[in-house]
């Protein structure tokens, strides 16, 4: 069964299967009859079987993208590898962030594998930011009217961090909405430049009682400035 990826349309995103018992032979059931293209996972009134002319190369059809049906457009495979590579993230170094603060890794922090597990990095992340959110004197994590909540997060890892390891995590501020504020932080191993791990999380600022967004109070703004970047 050989596969292909469509374009979001009219229909429902899914994908469409070719079938055709000289070119390979169906993973599932084999269609009998002419050559066709099946449209899988649309809605009832979308479904649709395409046939597919006896005398075109199927393959080059697919490959030019002049397989069509009313409702998706075939893309010809793409190679996403020069994609995913000019994306790969690098490690930044110490002077990329405005705020330190020092975490001693735990006995409790390394799993079976000799390592701190991959989640405890998010804790790291939540500890720095609200820590120094909290020194800052613009939040009391049991008083404060205005509260944030972290709505993404995400963390890359270039090298290993084990107990009894001590840890500094730098944080930066890299956008401040209305309401929302975008953290960056790098954990670096103590004595290291390059980081260990680095990533970011949203926080977006909410009412305590009432859980819906807010402006920033100017107050945590002020805060917010001091290590902000860019």
């Amino acid at each position: 069964m050989l596969s292909i990826p469509v374009a979001r349309g009219h229909c429902m995103p899914t994908r469409i299967t070719w079938r055709r018992n000289t070119f390979l032979q169906a993973a599932t059931s084999v269609h009998s009859g002419r050559d066709r293209l099946t449209l899988r996972q649309h809605p009832p009134e979308l479904n649709s079987t395409v046939a597919m002319p006896q005398d075109k190369n199927p393959a080059a059809m697919l490959l030019q993208g002049s397989a069509f049906c009313a409702h998706c457009t075939i893309r010809p495979p793409t190679n996403t590898t020069t994609t995913m590579s000019e994306h790969k993230p690098v490690p930044g170094h110490r002077a990329d962030y405005r705020h330190f603060h020092a975490i001693q890794t735990r006995w409790m922090d390394n799993d079976v594998y000799g390592h701190v597990n991959n989640v405890v990095y998010y804790s790291w992340f939540d500890t720095a930011v609200n820590h120094y959110l909290v020194a800052s004197g613009v939040l009391d994590i049991e008083r404060s009217p205005v509260i944030g909540l972290v709505i993404e997060t995400r963390c890359n890892y270039f090298a290993s961090v084990a107990f009894p390891d001590q840890v500094d995590v730098g944080v930066r501020v890299a956008h401040v909405g209305r309401s929302s504020v975008r953290y960056e932080i790098g954990i670096f191993k103590e004595g290291e430049d390059s980081a260990a791990a680095q990533g970011h999380f949203v926080h977006v600022y909410v009412d305590r009682e009432s859980r819906r967004p807010v402006d920033i109070p100017e107050a945590m703004r002020m805060a917010l400035a001091a290590i902000a970047v860019g």
